[in-house]
């Protein structure tokens, strides 16, 4: 199975990459953008054929590995590829 994360920073975080691109575009004539968070996408491939174990086992890579929750927040699927 393939688990997909979205992770981005937090509301209220300040993210200096997602301003940077956000003054750039901006720059480009882009008037109405208001905001850009920058973020990160990670594809996990897992040896299982359980949907509701492959959640659980994402749920525990986040917390773990993944994702640092004081400054993140993050999302992820579970898609079966087989």
């Amino acid at each position: 199975m393939l688990i997909k994360f979205y992770i981005k920073p937090r509301k209220g975080v300040l993210d200096p990459q997602g301003r940077a691109v956000a003054e750039n575009l901006r720059s480009l004539g882009f008037d109405n953008v208001e905001d850009v968070k920058v973020g990160k996408y990670i594809e996990v491939y897992v040896n299982e054929t359980d949907k509701e174990k492959a959640i659980e086992q994402a749920k525990e890579m986040a917390k773990k590995a993944i994702v640092n929750e004081i400054i993140e927040d993050y999302e992820f699927e579970v898609i079966d590829n087989t």
